[in-house]
């Protein structure tokens, strides 16, 4: 849905009055890209994942709750490496391009 004239106007003003007050902010939000929000999100489930597989083999024998914390916290990153995943391949929960909806449309013929 197109915006009309007087709403175009009132978006470049606020778009204006933006670039005034903080430009340095306007520019870190312009060059924000999915890659480089990915690529930040992709560096921090990897060293999630690589400290809670310290904490869990570090602590397995001699502090078990330490341990599980490791194990939630290597669980918690996976899934942020799932998202991460998800998101640069393009891939959407609910998809009809997953690899569950390719085996239903495969199998569900026979």
């Amino acid at each position: 849905m197109a915006l009309d004239d007087r709403e175009q106007r009132i978006l470049e003003e606020i778009e204006r009055q933006f670039y005034e007050e903080d430009p340095k902010l306007a520019e870190t939000v312009r060059s924000a890209t999915l890659a480089s929000l990915s690529g930040k999100h992709l560096k921090w489930a990897v060293a999630g994942l690589v400290v809670g597989a310290v904490l869990m083999l570090g602590f397995f024998t001699s502090n078990t709750p330490v341990a599980l914390i490791g194990f939630g916290l290597m669980v918690v990153s996976v899934v942020g490496l799932v998202a991460v995943a998800r998101r640069r391949s393009g891939v959407v929960v609910g998809s009809e391009r997953g690899l569950v909806a390719g085996l239903r449309r495969r199998w569900g013929g026979r």
